[in-house]
């Protein structure tokens, strides 16, 4: 149980709508109904019969919800609190982030948190998805940025952003236009090593097979500047992130195709594990993230039902 499940189920049943919840709340339609499903599973009761249209909140749901405002009325105040005593933020935070994010995130965060935040010492690894979960529940780590859902019910999660998957390559034909990223299944596509989160979602997206990814040359980049040379020399196309296209020098930006909505897009989290010796620092960080990044991404102007997040 968490803060953001309270403030779901609040928004849910105010709204008695998990759409217009969702939106409140910054997040998709399917995260909040499985964050509320979680949060009913743990607690072992059901707190919104949802064959209803709009949905009601149970007897024993209306109780949770009354106790869930009271439990988020104080840790506002607690906070504040803690913000009055505590005005400075200083302490050690070690990070972990895929390298597919760390390539355009840490150039427009790092300044702001080194001037913001003098006392603030932070240790940033670059590292797969697999070893930020080990390292987070070992203690090696306090945090880490990655895709996300994970599905792992002993991490929390915390919605930073979520960023499109464009299009990069030479069309066959000039005016060629990709409505989904099923179009994509008989061009030849490259991608970066195996393994790596951002292949498989691409994968997952376009409903690509090992058949149709083949080729008499075998090629696994491990960064996007390596890809994207290959799809200049050799053709073919590739998937990039928004903010990686948001980086791109102009000429560059000229082989970039949208989709059409549903627009793809990946989900970018904190994770953490036993996050509470660090919560404060962990807060700020994300806060900085967000009031950095969501205005550069037109994500932040779509509605859920405009996006399709691809699974990890």
């Amino acid at each position: 149980m968490n803060l953001q499940q309270l403030e779901y189920i609040v928004a849910l049943d105010k709204f008695k709508s998990f759409s217009r919840a969702a939106e409140t709340c910054f997040i998709t339609q399917a995260t909040l109904s499985t964050m509320v499903k979680k949060l009913e599973e743990e607690l072992g009761t059901v707190i919104f019969d949802r064959k209803t249209n709009p949905i009601i909140t149970t007897d024993v749901g209306k109780s949770i919800v009354e106790e869930a405002k009271k439990v988020l009325l104080h840790s506002s105040n607690l906070k504040q609190i803690s913000s009055n005593i505590n005005a400075k933020t200083e302490g050690e935070l070690r990070i972990g982030i895929i390298p597919t994010v760390a390539g355009n995130l840490l150039h427009r965060i790092l300044p702001l948190l080194l001037e913001n935040y003098p006392q603030l010492k932070l240790t940033i690894q670059e590292i797969t998805t697999s070893n930020i979960v080990k390292q987070l529940k070992s203690g090696e780590l306090d945090v880490g940025i990655l895709s996300t859902p994970l599905n792992m019910p002993e991490l929390e999660e915390d919605i930073l952003y979520y960023e499109k998957l464009m299009v990069y390559g030479k069309a066959k034909q000039n005016n060629t236009v990709y409505l989904s990223p099923k179009d994509l299944t008989n061009e030849k596509i490259w991608l970066l090593e195996q393994g790596n989160c951002l292949t498989n979602q691409i994968v997952n997206v376009c409903s690509l097979t090992s058949k149709q990814l083949s080729s008499n040359l075998k090629f696994s980049p491990n960064s996007f500047d390596s890809l994207l040379n290959i799809v200049d020399n050799l053709k073919g196309l590739t998937l990039i992130p928004e903010l990686y296209f948001a980086d791109l020098p102009e000429e560059r930006k000229a082989n970039v195709r949208d989709f059409e909505a549903p627009f793809p897009v990946r989900e970018i989290s904190m994770v953490y594990h036993r996050p509470y010796a660090k919560l404060r620092l962990i807060t700020v960080l994300a806060e900085e993230i967000k009031q950095t990044i969501l205005p550069l991404l037109h994500t932040t102007k779509l509605k859920n039902s405009d996006m399709m997040i691809a699974k990890v």
